[in-house]
């Protein structure tokens, strides 16, 4: 068990930026869809049909699951469920891009990172101050289980979506 006041606090730290980082986007994404259908056709146009239900999952899964990580409720879902939304987003958009954010289309660096910090994260629990320790939640806080549930989780999860929904555009010949 991870019992140092420093780590928890870098625990409830990083569940705290990860929450705002990811609800940012979602707000973001939530103003865009009251805005048009212009989310919805984007995400037609990745190959995710229909456009309108997939950015509206999007949206509320970037609105809820950082309130649980905010709160350490729930958080190997909650990290498997944010690493899942960015191996998504590096699949279906960032890939094609190259590394580099700053790449046209921005690449797939940001994404990857936060997937991979996700799982890390879930890995190692909510630490002391969380909900899921003031509940005493039997969740699999042991650092292999927890790796585990929370990968299955995030890679799972991403690979069922991708499966259950993205048919890639077919890339146009060239003409000549």
């Amino acid at each position: 068990m991870i019992a140092s006041r420093a780590v928890n606090f870098a625990l409830l730290l990083s569940r705290v930026w990860i929450a705002v980082m990811i609800f940012a986007h979602g707000r973001r994404h939530l103003r865009a869809l009251r805005s048009g259908p212009g989310m919805a056709n984007w995400f037609e146009s990745l190959g995710l049909r229909p456009g309108s239900f997939h950015a509206w999952n999007v949206t509320l899964t970037e609105l809820v699951f950082p309130v649980l990580l905010l709160a350490g409720l729930l958080t190997p879902l909650a990290y498997g469920g944010v690493a899942a939304l960015m191996v998504v987003a590096v699949l279906t958009n960032h890939l094609k891009n190259g590394f580099y954010t700053t790449n046209p289309g921005e690449g797939y660096e940001y994404v990857v990172t936060v997937a991979v910090v996700s799982i890390t994260l879930g890995t190692l629990g909510p630490g002391r101050w969380s909900l899921d320790r003031a509940f005493d939640l039997s969740f699999p806080f042991e650092p292999k289980k927890a790796l585990i549930a929370t990968a299955l989780i995030g890679l799972g999860g991403a690979a069922l979506f991708l499966l259950a929904f993205w048919r890639p555009p077919k890339k146009q010949a060239p003409t000549s």
